[in-house]
């Protein structure tokens, strides 16, 4: 099956499995949603990620994070919103980059020096496509 916005896709599947409570959710790999993968375990958002040894392509897993006991339990991940979609790129220069929530959320920009939070993006003055915004 092929899939136009693999992006979208990955925020669908975490999206999904926070709804339904599971602790971990399966996505087909790719260098990029490890990149992302890689930022919501440094900001807090997962517990932690994997690469499984499948052919031919690698699944990535995510375990998911929860606050709370059993019956209070909600996830850390409120909400995910994809900005720059396949049909209209959403560039931004590093003065212009978005703050998610008065800093309570993040947001995920691909710049020419590596997929980082726009946070990061605008420390080194640099500019790129925002991807998506979670908090």
């Amino acid at each position: 099956m092929t899939i136009s916005d693999p992006i979208s896709d990955m925020l669908a599947r975490i999206r999904n499995a926070l709804i339904a409570g599971y602790r971990q959710v399966g996505i087909p790999s790719s260098s990029i949603k490890v990149d992302i993968a890689k930022i919501l375990k440094e900001e807090g958002f997962i517990e932690d990620y994997h690469l499984t040894d499948d052919v031919p392509q690698p699944n990535l897993v995510i375990d998911i994070k929860y606050v709370g006991e059993r019956k209070e339990r909600h996830p850390v991940i409120r909400s995910m919103k994809r900005v720059s979609k396949p049909g209209r790129r959403i560039y931004r220069g590093a003065t212009d980059l978005p703050w998610v929530r008065s800093g309570m959320g993040i947001a995920i920009v691909t710049t020419s020096k590596g997929v980082m939070t726009a946070q990061k993006a605008r420390r080194l003055g640099v500019g790129g496509e925002v991807l998506c915004y979670i908090w």
